[in-house]
């Protein structure tokens, strides 16, 4: 028996948070280009890991690409300059 997915909806904020993340920044990182606080990057994080069910950044990221919620750029190596 097929289960119904349940559909997932990050907000356009918790989208650049994990698109940050994706490419490389710590928490402080992501908050200074987006003008926050760390905990308010922190804050996101902990809703787009529930939304996600994961632990992690690297789950979340993969979970996001994997449900197209963001898009998959393989840039592995290279930090964005902010």
């Amino acid at each position: 028996m097929e289960r119904a997915q349940r559909t997932i909806r990050l907000t356009k904020r918790e989208i650049e948070v994990l698109g940050l993340i994706a490419q490389g920044c710590s928490s402080k990182e992501a908050a200074d280009a987006l003008v926050v606080s760390k905990r308010t990057v922190d804050f996101h994080l902990a809703n787009i890991y529930d939304k996600l069910q994961v632990n992690n950044r690297v789950q979340a990221f993969r979970a996001a690409t994997r449900l197209g919620l963001i898009p998959f750029e393989p840039s592995f190596g290279q930090h964005r300059e902010i």
